[in-house]
């Protein structure tokens, strides 16, 4: 009897990589990291900043992340990671002061088939941003600045 490879299922989903970095982010590290014999179709989403915000000039953001900000960027990209049929996912956020066109973060998923990495990639950018306690400043071009989200 023939037995066929198994097929990949909700629940069945790696956490490739998960990290919050001071560093500049490597796009490539995140693709690389759910790459897989058995991944059809990657997502990837990158976010970078840019030079304006509801019409003003931004010279630079800052991010500062909460001390326990890691654990919880792991457990929401665990979270997707069981929650869809995927394969692996990736996450990395920069905190520290990032400059107009700087990448601030890099989100991939690997999945079997293209629908159900788009679908995942955009949960899991979304759940970072509504839960993992990361805060952002921005500086504006005229030196003032603002706290996104802060009220």
């Amino acid at each position: 009897m023939h037995e066929h490879p198994r097929i990949p299922v909700a629940g069945a989903g790696q956490v490739a990589l998960a990290a919050i970095r001071e560093r500049e982010l490597s796009v490539e590290e995140c693709l690389n990291a759910v790459r897989g014999p058995g991944v059809g179709g990657i997502d990837l989403f990158v976010g970078t900043v840019r030079d304006h915000d509801r019409g003003c000039g931004v010279a630079e953001l800052e991010y500062t992340a909460h001390p326990r900000a890691h654990i919880e960027i792991a457990r929401v990209a665990a979270s997707v990671a069981v929650t869809h049929p995927v394969l692996t996912v990736a996450v990395t956020h920069r905190v520290g002061l990032l400059g107009v066109g700087d990448i601030a973060v890099v989100v991939a998923v690997g999945a079997a088939h293209r629908d159900e990495a788009f679908v995942a990639c955009r949960q899991l950018i979304d759940e970072v941003k509504a839960q993992v306690p990361i805060w952002k400043r921005q500086v504006f071009l005229d030196g003032s600045s603002e706290w996104v989200g802060a009220c």
